[in-house]
Order: structure tokens, then sequence, then C-alpha cells
């Protein structure tokens, strides 16, 4: 036996390496999809608790009668305007999300390649400008922005 083993002493994995090179990304994988299956049923489930409590709230409401079915449908209207101008809010930023990544692609490509290639990044840019046009100039205004 000297310093370094003969053939007959080298340890074999026996493909060992070889299936842990195949079983860590199918094990990933899996992982990775089963917890996104089970977040999308959990936020489902919250959302549909969430509409039934809201539903149920606003029933007791309107069955009070008066003023509680006035404040009921004032409450509906409030929602209402708060989902349309959040939605407004998702489209400026949208907006400058793709003028932004428009700008950065067309440096980058421009650094890159060449102009024509560069041109690329018009695509982006023309899309975040559609989108702060429609949101500035197309749709039809809020009354007010949310109360604070």
């Amino acid at each position: 036996m000297g310093r370094y083993p003969g053939k007959e002493e080298e340890m074999d994995s026996h493909g060992l390496v070889e299936a842990l090179g195949v079983m860590v990304p199918i094990v990933f994988m899996v992982v990775l999809f089963t917890f996104i299956t089970i977040a999308t049923w959990l936020g489902n489930r919250l959302r549909e608790r969430q509409a039934f409590y809201k539903s149920e709230t606003l029933r007791r409401i309107t069955e009070a009668g008066g003023e509680g079915s006035k404040a009921a449908m004032e409450l509906l209207r409030e929602e209402g305007r708060l989902k349309l101008f959040q939605g407004r809010e998702n489209l400026k930023i949208g907006g400058v999300v793709n003028l932004g990544v428009g700008i950065g692609l067309m440096i980058l490509l421009r650094a890159l390649v060449s102009w024509s290639v560069a041109m690329c990044g018009l695509i982006p840019i023309l899309i975040g400008v559609g989108l702060l046009v429609y949101v500035y100039a197309l749709a039809a205004p809020v009354e007010q922005g949310p109360k604070a």
C-alpha cells in the first residue's frame, strides 16, 4: 500500500453522484410547483372569505333599513371608485417601468451591438408611452383621489 491507491483500492460512487445530479433538480421542481399551488389555493380562499364577510355585512346593514341602506350604497360607490383609482395608478407605474426598461435596453444594445439593433428598445418605450397616454389623456377622470 503506497501513497496512491491502486485500481482495486479506488472508491466507487456506484452512480451516486449522477443520481444526485438528476434528483436535485427534480425535487426542486416538485417543491416549487407544490409551493405555488398551495399559495394560490390559500390566496383564493382568503379572497372568497373576504367577499363573504363583506356581503354579509352589507346585507345586515341594508336589512336594518333607513340610514344603513344609504350608507351601504355609499360604501359600494366608494369601493368602486377606489378600485378604479388604484387601477389607474397601476397603469401609471406600468408605463413608467416600460419606459425605463426600453431606455435601458436601448443603452445596453447600443453598447453591445449597434443602433439598428438598439432600436428594439423602442418596443417597450412605445408600450409605456401608450399606457401613460391612456391614463392621462384618454381615460375618463376619477372624481377624486382616495381620502386620507
